[in-house]
C-alpha cells in the first residue's frame, strides 16, 4: 500500500502556515492600493506582481490541457527541483534517487538540502532499468527514500527513457516521482502530463528555456496534483516570478507559430548535424537524440574541444561524466552555426 501524501511530507512543512502577502489577501481590482507599502508613483513596475501568476497559468492551462491549480511556476525548473526536496525530504535523514548520467542539479540540490543522493547507473546504451532502480531502493530496507528524479529526454545522453520503465517506477515506488521534460518538445513522444490523473505521486517539469527560446526569462513549470502544487505554493517565496518574466512569458506563449517554425528548423538541423558529423573518421558514435543536442563520442574529445574553443566555437565536454568517456555534447545551432562547426572540424588534425 502506498504512503499517503501526509506520510511523505516533512511534518513541519505539513503544518506550515505560509507567509501571506498583501496580494494574497486581496483579490480583484481596486482604484486605490494602500496595502503593500509600494511606491505609489507609476514606473510600470512599482506594484508587486501576482504571487500566484494566475493570468500566465490560465494561458499555460489552455496550452497544456492541465488545470491551472495543478500548475506551479518558478524561477527556472531548478526552483521546483529544490522545492520538492525541501517539502518531502528530512535533511540528514531521507534520501533521493536519480539516474546517472543525468542533469547535475538533482545532486546539487540534494547536497544543499543535506539529503543523501543515490545515483543508479543507466545501461551502457543510456536506457533505464526500472528493476535496477527499484532494487536499489528496496536494498535500503526502509521508508527513507522519498523522491526519484528521472530526466526524459535525458541530459547529456539526449534519449527518451522508455515509457514502460518510467511507468513501472511510478507504479511500484510509493514516493514522489519527478519526470523532468525540459526537452520534450523535441521528442516524437507524448508528455507524461497525460499521466497526472493516473499517478498521484507524479510531478512533471517543463520549461520555457529550450524550444520556446526563453532561457533568459528563467521560467520553469511544474505540473502535479492540486495537493502537491498547493504544498509547493506554500513553501515558495511570495513573489518568486517577477512581473517582467510573467509579461514576457505570455508574449512567448502567444507566438506558438514562431516556436513551431524554430522547432522544425532545430529538428532539421539535428538530422543534418548527425549526418555530417558521421563523415569524420575520428567520430566513433553519435547517440540517437530526442533533444536539441547530440552526444558524440570521438577520438581525443578533450583535444577536439580545445581546438574548437580556439576557433571560437563552444561545445560542452562531457568526458568526465559516467558512460560519456571521450564524448562532447553539441547543441544544434542555426544553419550557419552548424555549418561553421562542420567546416572547422574539417580542419582538425588528430
Amino acid at each position: 500500500m502506498k504512503r499517503s501524501l501526509e506520510e511523505l511530507v516533512r511534518p513541519n512543512i505539513w503544518k506550515l502556515k505560509p507567509y501571506s502577502s498583501a496580494r494574497d489577501e486581496f483579490h480583484g481590482t481596486a482604484s486605490v492600493y494602500l496595502d503593500a507599502n509600494e511606491n505609489p508613483f507609476s514606473t510600470s513596475y512599482n506594484r508587486y506582481p501576482d504571487p500566484m501568476q494566475w493570468h500566465l497559468k490560465e494561458r499555460i492551462s489552455a496550452l497544456k490541457g492541465v488545470d491551472k491549480e495543478c500548475i506551479f511556476l518558478g524561477n527556472g525548473s531548478d526552483e521546483a527541483i529544490d522545492l520538492v526536496l525541501r517539502i518531502f525530504c528530512e535533511p540528514g535523514i531521507d534520501r533521493m534517487v536519480t539516474i546517472s548520467p543525468s542533469y547535475g542539479m538533482y545532486e546539487v540540490a540534494a547536497d544543499i538540502n543535506n539529503v543523501a543522493c543515490v545515483k543508479v547507473p543507466l545501461n551502457t546504451d543510456f536506457s533505464l532499468s526500472a528493476e535496477k532502480l527499484l532494487g536499489e531502493i528496496r536494498r535500503f530496507g526502509d521508508n527513507r527514500t522519498k523522491v526519484v528524479y528521472l530526466c526524459s529526454p535525458n541530459n547529456p545522453s539526449g534519449n527518451l527513457l522508455e515509457r514502460k520503465e518510467i511507468l513501472t517506477v511510478l507504479n511500484f515506488f510509493d514516493g514522489i516521482v519527478v519526470v523532468d521534460e525540459a526537452y520534450i518538445d523535441f521528442a516524437a513522444a507524448p508528455s507524461f502530463l497525460q499521466e497526472l490523473d493516473n499517478h498521484r505521486n507524479l510531478v512533471v517539469l517543463q520549461t520555457l528555456s529550450k524550444a520556446w527560446g526563453g532561457a533568459g526569462l528563467r521560467l520553469g513549470m511544474g505540473f502535479a496534483s492540486k495537493e502537491i502544487i498547493a504544498l509547493m505554493n506554500r513553501v515558495k517565496y511570495p513573489y518568486n516570478v517577477n512581473q517582467l518574466t510573467q509579461e514576457q512569458a505570455l508574449n512567448l506563449l502567444n507566438r506558438k507559430d514562431i516556436m513551431q517554425e524554430q522547432l522544425l528548423a532545430i529538428l532539421k538541423g539535428r538530422k543534418w548535424l548527425a549526418e555530417n558529423l558521421g563523415q569524420f573518421p575520428f567520430v566513433k558514435h553519435i547517440y540517437p537524440s530526442d533533444a536539441n543536442f547530440l552526444l558524440v563520442r570521438m577520438d581525443n574529445a578533450d583535444a577536439v574541444y580545445a581546438y574548437l574553443v580556439d576557433k571560437g566555437i563552444i561545445v560542452r565536454s562531457r568526458t568526465k561524466v559516467m558512460l560519456c568517456d571521450d564524448c562532447l555534447r553539441i547543441t544544434v545551432g542555426t544553419p550557419e552555426e552548424n555549418r561553421l562547426l562542420i567546416q572547422n572540424l574539417q580542419g582538425w588534425k588528430h
